[in-house]
């Protein structure tokens, strides 16, 4: 591991642990053991530092979907195995889950612009996967984008929202006969 990953491990160990906000350079340098002048000839602010972390947490988030596809499976089996694999990423990923927390709770506009960040880069994720299903001729004509925002959030709300509001979770079955039964049903050619 080279000094840079160094320096970004000891970052990713202060975000999860105090929050983007509560992190300095120097506690940054005292996890690395380096002086704080080491980080500044890899990276000349906190912002700059705080958002290779979360590219680098985004290239993880893609390489941990693909692993989820099935060789021979239906595009929308593999759309439901990516597009959970990144949900339970979202859910134990200790970073992204403080990276919620805190702009939950604090409000921190680089945490919520990275969170943007994250959410735009998924849904380009998925509009590429819907894209290269109509290339295949695998799914009609439509909008990749739209429909790549509505495959997230119907996940969104039916894996992580539903159980806030109704005592039995979705079993993934459900979630799937949902999903056929709506947005899938109309994009198979």
């Amino acid at each position: 591991m080279n000094r840079r990953e160094e320096i970004m491990l000891a970052a990713e160990k202060s975000f999860t642990m105090f929050g983007y906000k509560a992190t300095t350079m120097d506690q940054v340098a005292k996890i690395a053991n380096v002086g704080k002048g080491t980080i500044y000839t890899f990276f000349s602010t906190k912002e700059e530092l705080f958002h290779s972390i979360v590219w680098e947490m985004v290239k993880e988030m893609k390489e941990v979907s693909e692993q989820g596809i099935v060789a021979g499976a239906s595009f929308q089996e593999n759309v439901h195995a990516r597009i959970m694999q990144l949900l339970k990423f979202r859910e134990t990923h200790q970073l992204f889950i403080k990276l919620i927390e805190e702009e939950k709770e604090l409000r921190t506009p680089a945490v919520g612009e990275a969170l943007e960040k994250i959410e735009k880069e998924i849904l380009r994720y998925i509009a590429s996967k819907i894209d290269k299903g109509i290339a295949n001729g695998e799914l009609k004509q439509c909008n990749s984008e739209l429909i790549a925002y509505l495959l997230f959030k119907m996940y969104v709300a039916l894996v992580v929202d539903w159980n806030k509001t109704h005592e039995k979770q979705l079993t993934e079955k459900q979630i799937t006969d949902i999903l056929n039964d709506t947005i899938f049903s109309s994009l198979y050619v």
